[in-house]
């Protein structure tokens, strides 16, 4: 299908700049943060501590695990690791344990066991009456060490979003408890993760909680040690302050936006609300910002596995990413999520310049070079973005903007592909490219 009436919009980059805080040694900061804690006195001498792992893309996650793993043992303990991961890896022990080692997390490479079975305990009921599920291989230790970042969730905002309590309620929920939670849609996720996670503050070993905040640029800016009696109160503190410092788009109106990849491994929605603005989320409005009139995606990372939740909040989309599409993964993960517009496949075409033309003329602008078009590599990566001409004005005038490169035509390749390794040379795709060619 030949779609491009009028000619595309040339790109520039551009630079966002941030003022955030980084760390030069974030697994330093870890293991000192556990020292420093009071784990020590909570666990009984060469106790089994269970270190919590999750699914989601934490730069570093890694090296932060094998830190905390060896605190943990220099504090005269026997740690393992735990997959938290709630259902994802098609809610198998086989796919979690997988999951954890495309994050780099290996018996190997962390030096301890890990544990990703799916069996839990049923540790009480929540207000709904649903049972409270916990993972079994954490409540048999002698202390849980709960590891994860805090953030913005991406599907609903409240005092505790995506945290140590979300990994305790949820992560460690596994299957059944994840979907536990999520049965009664937003309303429910609102009260019962705050409940479940009390109720399972109380009944099992948690011993610390160790809070990773990252910057706009996907570097952890920030650890913090939190108490397990603290956990309810520090939570809300350190979200806000994640808030803050979370990559966004600077602009409030878009025609079209144009993403390189969704996945899981840049977002548990595969594209996050907080950037795109859009919700999709049954019964919700969307965000206030950015409004986003054409939204196109183009490709699965590989790192997703197939799973494309979140491909329905675009509004087009290739042939190729309807063919990469592991329709297993997405429906347990929406299944269990009860969040099921996010998996619609929206309108495909055969290449990515028909995808660009069809945007362009479906985005509600009689004069298409005037179009305010974006394109990210992910909604993860947004140090770098490209901009239509439409937008030099906004950039200019912002401080925190800077081009860093002329207007130059759209990167097509003669297959009407994008070359998005071309575009952002900086992106997860362009060094996933470099590597698999060295």
């Amino acid at each position: 299908m030949t779609t491009d009436a009028a000619p595309f919009p040339p790109l520039a980059l551009v630079r966002q700049r941030v003022a955030h805080p980084a760390l030069d040694d974030a697994p330093g900061a870890v293991a000192e943060a556990i020292r420093a804690s009071h784990l020590a006195s909570r666990v009984p001498k060469g106790g089994r501590v269970a270190v919590t792992v999750g699914s989601r893309g934490i730069v570093g996650i890694d090296r932060i695990a094998k830190a905390a793993v060896s605190a943990v043992r220099g504090l005269g303990f026997e740690p393992f690791v735990v997959a938290a991961m709630g259902s994802h890896g098609k809610g198998t022990a086989e796919g979690q344990r997988a999951l954890l080692a495309e994050l780099g997390v290996t018996e190997r490479s962390v030096g301890c066991p890990i544990r990703s079975e799916m069996d839990t305990v049923v540790l009480g009921s929540n207000s709904f009456g649903l049972p409270v599920h916990f993972d079994r291989n954490a409540f048999d230790a002698d202390g849980i060490l709960l590891l994860n970042r805090v953030k913005p969730h991406t599907s609903f905002t409240g005092r505790y979003e995506s945290g140590l309590l979300k990994m305790l309620a949820i992560g460690l929920g596994k299957q059944q408890g994840a979907a536990q939670v999520h049965k009664l849609g937003l309303p429910g996720l609102r009260v019962l993760l705050p409940e479940v996670g009390a109720l399972l503050l109380r009944k099992t070993p948690v011993a610390l909680g160790v809070a990773l905040l990252e910057n706009a640029e996907e570097r952890t800016a920030r650890v913090e040690a939190v108490e397990p009696e603290d956990l309810l109160e520090a939570e809300p503190r350190l979200l806000d302050e994640a808030r803050l410092m979370m990559g966004r788009l600077p602009f409030d109106q878009i025609d079209i936006l144009i993403v390189g990849e969704l996945g899981k491994n840049y977002s548990g929605t595969g594209m996050d609300p907080n950037v795109i603005g859009r919700q999709r989320v049954e019964t919700m409005p969307d965000l206030p910002r950015p409004v986003v009139t054409r939204l196109a995606v183009l490709d699965l990372s590989p790192e997703t596995k197939g799973n494309a939740t979140g491909v329905g909040l675009a509004d087009l989309t290739t042939d190729r990413l309807v063919r990469a599409i592991d329709p297993e993964p997405m429906r347990v993960n929406c299944f269990t999520s009860n969040f099921l517009t996010r998996a619609r496949v929206p309108l495909a075409l055969s290449t990515d310049r028909d995808v660009v033309a069809m945007c362009l003329q479906t985005c509600w602008k009689v004069d298409q070079s005037l179009a305010r078009l974006v394109a990210v590599p992910n909604t993860l990566e947004l140090a770098s973005i490209a901009v239509s001409p439409a937008l030099s004005a906004e950039v200019e005038a912002d401080p925190a903007l800077r081009f860093e490169s002329d207007f130059r035509p759209m990167p097509f390749r003669p297959d009407g592909s994008l070359d998005q390794q071309a575009l952002f040379p900086e992106s997860v795709r362009a060094r996933r490219t470099r590597w698999a060619r060295d």
